[in-house]
Parts: C-alpha cells; structure tokens; sequence
C-alpha cells in the first residue's frame, strides 16, 4: 500500500474595507463547486512537466469554510487533522490511481464536526482563510509541496472565477484571494505579532506549532519570563511585590499602581491571543481556578470576621485583581489570597469558587483603583493605614 502525504495549502482572503462575508461556511454544493474552481487553479500553477506530474495527478481535499489564522494556527493543526480524517480513501481503492477533488461543507449550517466549525469571535480582521490539501504518494506530493512553497508567494494568485465564486456566493469583497502554503501563513503570523510587540508570543506558537517536542523561553516586551513545554506556555503569577523588585522599584509610589496596570494588561492580551491559538497559558505555583489564577497566603481564621472579596480596579481595564481579607478591628486585615482574572467568560463561575473556598461572601467589595499600602509597596485592602495610588 502507497504511503499517503499530505501537503496542506489555504486560500487567503483580503478583504476589502466593509466586505466581511454575510457567512463563514459553504454549502456542500458550493463547496464542491468552489474546489472545481481551485483544481483549475492548482492545475495551472502545479502543471506538470519535465519534473514530473502535477497537481492534477493527486487528490485535492478543500474545506469549504473560512476561518481566522488563530484557529487555522493551533498546535497539532486540528483543521487538516479533521480533513485528513475525513478524506482518507477506501484502501481497496487507494492505489487505483483515480484521482478524488473531495470537498466538505456544512448541512442545514453545520459543518460536519464540531472542529471544523468557524469560530466567528475570532474574526475582525482583514484576511480569512480558506484550507485545502494535496493528499497521494509520498514523493510526488512531497516534490509538489516543494513547488508550493518555492512559487505560491510569487504567483499564487487565485483565478478570476474563484474569487468571483466566493464574492458573490458569500456576499464579500475582495482585494485579493492568494494561495499560500501553511508555512506562508506562519512567516505571515510571526511578521504581524512581531509588529504588535508580541514577538515573544510569536516564538511559544512556533515551538507548539512547528517543534512540539522541544522547550523554549522568551521575554515579552514588558519583561515577563514565558515557558513553553508539554504543550503549555507557563509563566510566574502577576504578584505585585515581585512585580515591584524586578520592573517597578525605581518608579515614584504614585506611578506604581498605573505601571502594574499596565503589565497586568500585557498578561490579559498574552492570555487572550494564546487562547485563541488553542494554547494553554499556565501560571507557576497557581492554587487557583480556570481563568483566576491563585496565590494563596493564609486559611481563613474560624476566630474572625467572615472573608471579604476585594476588588482593585484600573481605568479601562475594570477588575484586575481580587484580594481575599479577613477584617480585623483596629489592626490591618488578614490577608488570604490575592487571585487575578485572565478570562472574563469564567470569571464569574471562578469568584463563586473563590469565595466558597474561604467561606466570603460572593459580593465584591469594589475599591475603584488599585490600593497599595502606604509605601507603595503591596496590594493592600481598606485601612486606616492605607493610602489610594
């Protein structure tokens, strides 16, 4: 039995200002029309000649949906996974050398597995992508890959018919409809997370992507120490008085709780763009809950007041950390916790956890900034030693 090879490929879509598709998946017809027209495509940029066959000479897989970079970009490329899954030929006929176009859409708006389904919160940008395959004998499509890779950037572009297929089938416009190798999509990824400061991002998603097996470390721009390893970026809980030995000790105590801000900013976008990659984003020495991580001080004492959930708040972010005190009359509270919220669509379902655990109330006691001690030195809770930064 041939060995099978697959060469995965998209087609990528710029839009045009104000020419977002009215949806992101193809019917199964029009699905099986638009690979007809990429096979023509393909035929044209793949033909064969004196180097042996060309593209016509493989079988051709298209998914008939559009999806952004982050979730085509996931570790163990769950996308062509899917398809390869889903394509893959009789073995009685696997060597017949009949060649299939076999493309997959969605029926009564459902694509057929749930992994295939593009996730339209992802979207907003100017470019979606549409992935396809070249699947047959290892050697032929491996020296097809080579071709991909060596003439796509320079002459990919899509043919008349398919981008106007696509225009007018999903009510887009387009400047342009390339066809790029999944490489190409990568080096595309890294130049636009560079130009966003997120270099160090950038460099856990290619080890996830490229080199799983391996390990890796990077600094983001504001100085926070990524991990990569066994599938997960990890990194320190964001604790304020470490925070302050290693980025903000030589800041004035009134510009301290605006910087934390800030670094705590950078750890949301880190936390947010790794979730949309299918990245998990671990913290080191976490005792906490999915989306809150946890750093625990102190059990709640049974001989004081109940716990108390505090809130310290920054302009345009909203809540940014929770602090868990016990009050205590004339003497500073017992501090419990401190926990930090990364994902707002758990964070509610985490609180409760939190406040079950050291038996609060599930209320937030809202400070509306940021509350250090009077030296500008911790994250502090209500007292008449305190002083608001």
């Amino acid at each position: 039995m041939t060995e099978i090879l697959h060469s995965p490929g998209v087609l990528a879509l710029e839009l045009s200002q104000g020419g977002a598709p009215a949806r992101l998946s193809l019917s199964r017809d029009e699905a099986a029309e638009l690979a007809a027209h990429i096979a023509a495509d393909l035929a044209r940029l793949l033909p064969a000649g004196p180097a042996g066959p060309g593209a016509e000479a493989v079988d051709l897989i298209v998914l008939g949906a559009l999806y952004d970079h982050a979730q085509l970009l996931r570790p163990g490329w769950p996308l062509y996974a899917e398809l390869a899954q889903l394509s893959q030929p009789n073995p009685a006929l696997q060597d017949s050398g009949e060649r299939r176009v076999i493309a997959f859409g969605s029926h009564a708006g459902a694509m057929p597995t749930p992994v295939l389904a593009p996730e339209a919160g992802l979207g907003g940008g100017a470019m979606l992508l549409l992935p396809w395959m070249l699947s047959g004998a290892e050697a032929l499509v491996q020296q097809l890959g080579q071709r991909m890779e060596r003439d796509f950037v320079a002459r990919g572009e899509a043919g008349s018919r398919t981008a106007d297929f696509l225009m007018r089938t999903l009510g887009m416009r387009l400047e342009h409809a390339r066809y790029l190798t999944r490489h190409d999509v990568c080096a595309l990824t890294c130049v636009q997370m560079e130009h966003a400061g997120f270099s160090a991002l950038w460099q856990m998603l290619e080890l996830a992507l490229l080199s799983p097996e391996r390990g890796g470390s990077a600094l983001t721009s504001r100085g926070r120490s990524l991990r990569y390893a066994d599938g997960a970026v990890y990194c320190a809980l964001p604790v304020y008085a470490d925070w302050l030995a290693a980025h903000g000790h030589a800041l004035a105590a009134a510009e301290r709780a605006h910087a934390y801000a800030g670094w705590l900013f950078e750890l949301r976008q880190c936390a947010a763009l790794l979730a949309a990659h299918g990245l998990p984003l671990r913290f080191e020495d976490d005792a906490g809950y999915a989306g809150l991580p946890l750093q625990a001080i102190a059990e709640a004492d049974p001989a004081l007041p109940p716990a108390q959930l505090y809130a310290h708040e920054a302009r345009g972010l909203g809540l940014v950390v929770v602090s868990v005190a016990q009050p205590r009359v004339q003497a500073a509270a017992r501090l419990l916790a401190q926990a930090w919220p990364v994902d707002p669509a758990q964070l509610d379902t985490a609180l409760a956890q939190l406040a079950a655990r050291y038996g609060a109330a599930p209320s937030l006691q809202r400070l509306g900034c940021i509350l250090l001690d009077a030296a500008a030195a911790d994250l502090a809770v209500p007292d008449s030693g305190l002083s608001l930064h």
